[in-house]
C-alpha cells in the first residue's frame, strides 16, 4: 500500500486544517492558510466557503495549487466571508476526490462543512450505528460519520453550538475539527488534546482558526491562544465564543515537535524550532563521539542537528542537498522504491562530507531502509565515518490515532536492538533520545504531558 511519506524515512500524517469568519475574501484566506499547513498532507485540498444560498465546495486530489490552479475555480467561491479548508494524506492506494475534505451534508435547516484531522477509534462503531438509522456512506472517512451526527443533532437541538457539543461526546480518539454552517465556524479539539488547533484573529476583527500557528502569518494573523483540549470554539457575528472546556487535556502527541509540525510554529505554547533545537542539545550527550561536521536531514532535523553541534562544539555543515521540486517522497512496502524516491529527493555533497567524520542527525527512524540509503551515499561520497543520531526514541508501535507509522511489524526498531539497526543501515555508531529525555526537551517544566504511545505504548485515552 503506497503511503505519503517524507524522504527522511519518517511518519505521516492525515491533515491541516483551517477556517475563518469575517474575512474581506475568505476564500483567498483558506488558499494562503492552506498552503503555509501543505507540509500536514500533499495529496489533496479543499475549501467550503458559506453563501446565503447554502455552502460552496472545490476539492481534489493533489496539492493545493493544483487543485486551485485555475482562476476560475475561485469564482465559484468568491463573496464569502467565512470558509473552512483542508489539505490531506490519504493512506490509500489511489487518493479519490470523494475522500478529499471538507465534507459537506444537507440537514433540514442547511448545510454543514466539516474538516478533520486525526482518527477516531470509534468510526466503525459510529458508522455501524448511523447505517442502522439509514445513513448511506460516500466514504470511509471520519469527517463524513461526524458531519452524519452533527446534522443528526442539529435536528434534534437546533442549536448547531449545541449539537457539535452533543457530536463531540460521542467521538473517541484524535480530532482537530473545523467546521461550517452559514452563520458560524467552529473549532473543536479533542478531550486529550492529541491533535493541535489554535486560534488567531485579522486586523479586521475576523477569526481563524488552524492546526497550526504559522497559517496566521501567511494570512497576515496574529496568533492568540491554542484551543484547550475538549474546547468548543464558535465564531459567528457575535465574535467568539467558548460553548465548553472538558477532557483531561494530558495527551498532545509527541511527534509534532518531532517532526509533523513546521518549524515556525508554537504549539500549546512551545516554539517548535526551540524544542527540536533542544533534542538536539540533548542528543549530544547520550553518546558523545568525535567527528569533524554534523549534519541534518533536510528540513524537519536541521533544529536538531544544529542544537547537536552547539552542545558538542563540533562544526555544523550542509551534508545533504534536497531537490525543492518535489513533495514528499512516495513510498512502499517495497525498500527498493522506498531507495529510489531517497536518491530523487535527496543527494550527498561531496565537497563537504569527503575525508570527515560525519554526524548524520534524523528525526526517526521507521522501516531502516532510509536511513541505509542515506549513510550510504554519504560514505559514496568520501565520509570516513557517519554516526546516525535520532532526535526522537525508537518507534516500536503502531499509532491509532491518525499517524501512519505502519503495521509493528514492519517497524525495525520493534524487532531489532539499537546494535543490529546500526549493522542494518551501515553506521559507525546509532543513538535514540529516551521518552524522558525527548519531554524535557519540549517542556522542561514537567508541566505538561504528551502522547508518546508510538515509542512506549502509553496512549492517553488508554491512561484514562
Amino acid at each position: 500500500m503506497k503511503k505519503c511519506l517524507s524522504c527522511a524515512g519518517a511518519v505521516s500524517h492525515a491533515c491541516g486544517v483551517f477556517g475563518i469568519f469575517g474575512a474581506d475574501n475568505a476564500a483567498e484566506a483558506c488558499y494562503l492558510a492552506l498552503y503555509a499547513l501543505q507540509h500536514r498532507g500533499q495529496q489533496g485540498a479543499g475549501i467550503a466557503v458559506s453563501h446565503d444560498q447554502g455552502i460552496n465546495l472545490v476539492k481534489d486530489v493533489g496539492l493545493l495549487n493544483d487543485v486551485f490552479s485555475n482562476p476560475s475555480v475561485f469564482e465559484a467561491l468568491s463573496d464569502s466571508s467565512s470558509g473552512i479548508g483542508h489539505v490531506r494524506c490519504s493512506v490509500e492506494d489511489t487518493p479519490v476526490r470523494c475522500e478529499m475534505q471538507p465534507f459537506v451534508v444537507n440537514h433540514r435547516t442547511g448545510q454543514i462543512a466539516v474538516s478533520h484531522n486525526g482518527r477516531l477509534s470509534n468510526l466503525t462503531e459510529l458508522q455501524n450505528e448511523l447505517e442502522d438509522a439509514g445513513a448511506i456512506f460516500q466514504t470511509n472517512i471520519d469527517a463524513e460519520a461526524i458531519a452524519y451526527i452533527i446534522a443528526r443533532n442539529m435536528g434534534l437541538s437546533g442549536d448547531i453550538s449545541k449539537a457539535v457539543e452533543d457530536t463531540t461526546k460521542r467521538l473517541k480518539g484524535a480530532f482537530a475539527l473545523t467546521i461550517l454552517t452559514h452563520t458560524s465556524v467552529i473549532g473543536v479539539r479533542d478531550p486529550y488534546g492529541i491533535s493541535p488547533l489554535c486560534i488567531g484573529e485579522m486586523n479586521n476583527g475576523a477569526y481563524c482558526i488552524a492546526s497550526e500557528s504559522c497559517a496566521f502569518e501567511a494570512i497576515g494573523a496574529k496568533f492568540l491562544r491554542d484551543v484547550e483540549p475538549g474546547e468548543i470554539v464558535v465564531i459567528d457575528e457575535l465574535g467568539m465564543h467558548s460553548r465548553k472546556v472538558h477532557g483531561p487535556g494530558n495527551g498532545l502527541c509527541s511527534f509534532e515537535y518531532v517532526y509533523f509540525a513546521r518549524a515556525d510554529s508554537v504549539i500549546d505554547g512551545v516554539n517548535v524550532h526551540h524544542a527540536r533545537k533542544n533534542m538536539g542539545r540533548a542528543l549530544s550527550k547520550v553518546m558523545p563521539v568525535e567527528a569533524d561536521m554534523v549534519i541534518g536531514v533536510p528540513d524537519s532535523a536541521n533544529p536538531a542537528a544544529l542544537g547537536y553541534a552547539a552542545e558538542s562544539g563540533i562544526e555544523y555543515g550542509i551534508g545533504l542537498c534536497k531537490n525543492r521540486y518535489i513533495g514528499r517522497a512516495m513510498t512502499d512496502s517495497n525498500k527498493t522504491i522506498r531507495s529510489r524516491n531517497v536518491g530523487i529527493k535527496l543527494n550527498a555533497m561531496r565537497a563537504s562530507v569527503a575525508g570527515k567524520r560525519i554526524v548524520l542527525v534524523d528525526d526517526s527512524i521507521v522501516h531502516g531502509d532510509t536511513s541505509a540509503h542515506i549513510v550510504g551515499m554519504l560514505k559514496r561520497m568520501g565520509a570516513t565515518q557517519v554516526h546516525v543520531r535520532i532526535s526522537s526514541p525508537p518507534v516500536v508501535q503502531s499509532c491509532p490515532y491518525g499517524v501512519d507509522t505502519h503495521d509493528r511489524k514492519h517497524l525495525i526498531s520493534a524487532k531489532y536492538d539499537t546494535e543490529s539497526i546500526k549493522n542494518y543501515i551501515h553506521a559507525d555508531s546509532l543513538a535514540f533520545l529516551s521518552v524522558d529525555e525527548l519531554i524535557e526537551s519540549i517542556d522542561d517544566s514537567k508541566t505538561k504531558s504528551y502522547c508518546t504511545g508510538c515509542f512506549n505504548g502509553c496512549y492517553p485515552e488508554r491512561l484514562g
